[in-house]
């Protein structure tokens, strides 16, 4: 939970310094660096122990934002995070930054899951449809889960709409087993 609001701290600092029209790409700048780290163990690891020097760790994410071609703005803030030893956040301050970049430019990320892949007609009607009830501009993850036998389950943020078969079966079962 500490960590939760430290990186939350930074994101809304982040935030802050990043000119208008530049959230979405100081973003995905620094989320291909936070893949890269932990996509790479060693790395990782290196960034992690608190053994090894803040120039050695530099010197590797200077490298490092050279070889993916990160804008300044964002090498300051990676070099910022390593000066702190808050480097290892960056996952959770992304996560912190991207629901306020949400947020503020009128989005929301809803999941979709369901027993069956959807057809994009039908996939273009959901997202209409969730648009039209959030009020927001809808990124919509759509996740396949055989185990659902049928319906459709929808997250949006901490809400979840359980529409599938499988939750109404349960439903079924528990209210058969009341009646007992």
């Amino acid at each position: 939970m500490i960590n939760r609001n430290i990186a939350r701290r930074y994101a809304k600092a982040l935030f802050k310094a990043i000119p208008k029209g530049t959230y979405q790409a100081c973003y995905d700048e620094l989320a291909a660096f936070s893949h890269a780290i932990q996509g790479n163990e060693n790395l990782s690891g290196f960034l992690a122990n608190p053994v090894f020097s803040r120039p050695d760790k530099k010197a590797v994410v200077d490298s490092l934002i050279e070889r993916f071609h990160i804008s300044q703005l964002s090498a300051n803030f990676l070099k910022l995070l390593v000066d702190k030893r808050r480097i290892t956040l960056l996952s959770d301050i992304l996560e912190s930054y991207r629901d306020i970049m949400d947020k503020e430019l009128g989005r929301v990320r809803i999941t979709v899951k369901t027993a069956f892949p959807l057809s994009s007609e039908l996939s273009d009607s959901l997202r209409g449809g969730l648009e039209t009830i959030t009020g927001s501009k809808v990124e919509m993850a759509v996740l396949e889960d055989p185990e659902l036998l049928g319906g459709i389950v929808v997250r949006i943020g901490n809400t979840y709409y359980d529409g599938s078969v499988r939750s109404q079966l349960n439903d079924i079962q528990n209210l058969l087993g009341e009646e007992i």
